[in-house]
Protein backbone atom coordinates (compact mmCIF):
# COMPACT_ATOMS: atom_id res chain seq x y z
CA UNK A 1 0.00 0.00 0.00
CA UNK A 2 1.68 3.40 -0.98
CA UNK A 3 1.81 5.74 1.60
CA UNK A 4 2.89 8.83 -0.99
CA UNK A 5 0.85 10.46 -3.50
CA UNK A 6 3.05 12.10 -6.14
CA UNK A 7 1.14 13.97 -8.68
CA UNK A 8 1.94 16.08 -11.28
CA UNK A 9 0.00 17.91 -13.88
CA UNK A 10 1.49 16.68 -16.83
CA UNK A 11 3.76 14.23 -17.86
CA UNK A 12 6.42 17.16 -18.79
CA UNK A 13 6.83 17.39 -14.86
CA UNK A 14 8.25 13.77 -14.61
CA UNK A 15 11.77 14.87 -14.60
CA UNK A 16 11.66 17.03 -12.06
CA UNK A 17 9.21 14.97 -9.87
CA UNK A 18 11.34 12.01 -10.79
CA UNK A 19 13.94 13.55 -7.98
CA UNK A 20 11.04 13.27 -5.26
CA UNK A 21 10.07 9.59 -6.15
CA UNK A 22 14.05 9.24 -6.38
CA UNK A 23 14.69 10.35 -2.61
CA UNK A 24 11.31 8.47 -1.72
CA UNK A 25 12.92 5.18 -2.85
CA UNK A 26 16.25 5.99 -1.15
CA UNK A 27 13.96 5.72 1.77
CA UNK A 28 12.01 2.35 0.93
CA UNK A 29 8.93 4.66 1.53
CA UNK A 30 6.24 3.77 -0.83
CA UNK A 31 4.29 5.83 -3.25
CA UNK A 32 2.36 5.76 -6.13
CA UNK A 33 2.75 8.75 -8.94
CA UNK A 34 -0.41 10.39 -10.91
CA UNK A 35 -0.38 12.75 -13.67
CA UNK A 36 -3.62 14.82 -13.05
CA UNK A 37 -4.28 18.62 -13.99
CA UNK A 38 -6.33 21.09 -11.94
CA UNK A 39 -7.81 22.36 -14.66
CA UNK A 40 -7.57 19.30 -17.40
CA UNK A 41 -8.92 17.03 -15.34
CA UNK A 42 -10.72 18.73 -12.03
CA UNK A 43 -12.55 15.49 -11.67
CA UNK A 44 -9.84 12.80 -11.21
CA UNK A 45 -8.02 15.57 -8.93
CA UNK A 46 -11.19 15.66 -6.97
CA UNK A 47 -11.36 12.09 -6.71
CA UNK A 48 -7.79 10.74 -5.69
CA UNK A 49 -7.90 13.65 -3.16
CA UNK A 50 -11.41 12.05 -1.59
CA UNK A 51 -10.29 8.79 -1.79
CA UNK A 52 -6.60 9.24 -0.72
CA UNK A 53 -7.04 8.48 2.97
CA UNK A 54 -8.81 5.07 2.47
CA UNK A 55 -6.46 3.94 -0.23
CA UNK A 56 -3.70 4.55 2.36
CA UNK A 57 -2.08 7.51 0.97
CA UNK A 58 -0.92 9.66 4.03
CA UNK A 59 0.90 12.39 2.47
CA UNK A 60 0.60 14.07 -1.13
CA UNK A 61 3.35 15.75 -2.60
CA UNK A 62 1.94 17.85 -6.14
CA UNK A 63 3.99 19.24 -8.65
CA UNK A 64 2.57 22.37 -10.49
CA UNK A 65 4.05 24.89 -12.65
CA UNK A 66 2.18 28.19 -14.14
CA UNK A 67 -0.73 29.20 -12.32
CA UNK A 68 -0.17 25.93 -9.74
CA UNK A 69 -3.40 25.40 -9.01
CA UNK A 70 -2.91 21.16 -8.17
CA UNK A 71 -2.07 21.34 -4.45
CA UNK A 72 -4.30 24.01 -3.28
CA UNK A 73 -7.20 21.83 -5.45
CA UNK A 74 -6.09 18.86 -3.63
CA UNK A 75 -5.82 20.11 -0.09
CA UNK A 76 -9.65 21.78 -0.65
CA UNK A 77 -10.49 17.74 -0.95
CA UNK A 78 -8.73 16.08 1.61
CA UNK A 79 -7.29 15.96 5.67
CA UNK A 80 -4.22 14.48 4.87
CA UNK A 81 -1.26 16.83 4.36
CA UNK A 82 -0.20 18.64 1.08
CA UNK A 83 3.54 19.20 0.17
CA UNK A 84 3.45 21.72 -3.24
CA UNK A 85 6.37 22.20 -5.38
CA UNK A 86 6.50 24.95 -8.16
CA UNK A 87 7.69 24.37 -11.39
CA UNK A 88 9.55 26.60 -13.93
CA UNK A 89 7.17 25.60 -16.60
CA UNK A 90 6.41 29.14 -17.88
CA UNK A 91 8.51 32.05 -18.60
CA UNK A 92 8.30 33.51 -15.16
CA UNK A 93 10.46 30.31 -14.40
CA UNK A 94 8.46 29.33 -11.83
CA UNK A 95 7.93 32.21 -9.72
CA UNK A 96 4.28 32.59 -10.70
CA UNK A 97 3.85 29.00 -9.50
CA UNK A 98 5.43 29.74 -6.35
CA UNK A 99 3.37 32.75 -5.54
CA UNK A 100 0.29 30.80 -6.10
CA UNK A 101 1.36 27.61 -3.81
CA UNK A 102 2.81 29.98 -0.98
CA UNK A 103 -0.39 32.31 -0.84
CA UNK A 104 -2.86 29.65 0.06
CA UNK A 105 -5.79 31.38 2.17
CA UNK A 106 -6.15 30.45 5.63
CA UNK A 107 -7.55 27.34 6.41
CA UNK A 108 -5.93 25.78 3.76
CA UNK A 109 -2.41 25.29 4.89
CA UNK A 110 0.19 23.60 1.90
CA UNK A 111 3.69 23.08 2.87
CA UNK A 112 5.40 24.88 -0.25
CA UNK A 113 8.96 23.76 -0.82
CA UNK A 114 11.75 25.57 -3.40
CA UNK A 115 11.04 26.20 -6.94
CA UNK A 116 12.13 22.74 -9.02
CA UNK A 117 14.72 19.71 -8.16
CA UNK A 118 15.79 21.16 -4.82
CA UNK A 119 12.00 21.51 -4.22
CA UNK A 120 11.63 18.14 -4.97
CA UNK A 121 13.90 16.78 -3.00
CA UNK A 122 13.02 18.60 -0.02
CA UNK A 123 9.20 17.55 -0.96
CA UNK A 124 10.17 14.05 -0.58
CA UNK A 125 12.21 14.55 2.88
CA UNK A 126 9.63 16.41 4.63
CA UNK A 127 7.07 13.63 3.62
CA UNK A 128 9.97 11.00 5.47
CA UNK A 129 9.71 13.22 8.34
CA UNK A 130 5.95 13.14 8.14
CA UNK A 131 5.93 9.52 7.91
CA UNK A 132 8.69 8.85 10.54
CA UNK A 133 6.23 10.36 13.57
CA UNK A 134 4.91 7.10 13.40
CA UNK A 135 7.09 4.93 12.12
CA UNK A 136 10.41 4.17 14.02
CA UNK A 137 11.95 1.97 11.56
CA UNK A 138 12.09 5.10 8.97
CA UNK A 139 12.70 7.78 11.63
CA UNK A 140 16.10 5.85 12.19
CA UNK A 141 16.81 5.52 8.50
CA UNK A 142 16.25 9.89 8.56
CA UNK A 143 18.46 9.95 11.46
CA UNK A 144 21.32 8.28 10.08
CA UNK A 145 20.85 9.96 6.89
CA UNK A 146 21.06 13.54 8.95
CA UNK A 147 23.85 12.42 10.57
CA UNK A 148 26.00 11.36 7.63
CA UNK A 149 24.99 14.46 5.88
CA UNK A 150 26.38 16.25 9.12
CA UNK A 151 29.31 14.69 9.02
CA UNK A 152 29.89 14.91 4.97
CA UNK A 153 29.46 18.88 5.23
CA UNK A 154 31.59 18.92 8.36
Amino acid sequence: MASVAVVMGSHSDKGVMQECMDVLSEFGVSFESFVASAHRAPDAVRELARTAAERGFEVFIAGAGGAAALPGVIKSHTHLPVIGIPLASSELRGVDALYAIVQMPPGVPVATMAIGGWGARNAALLAVEILALKDEALRARYTTYRENRAQASG
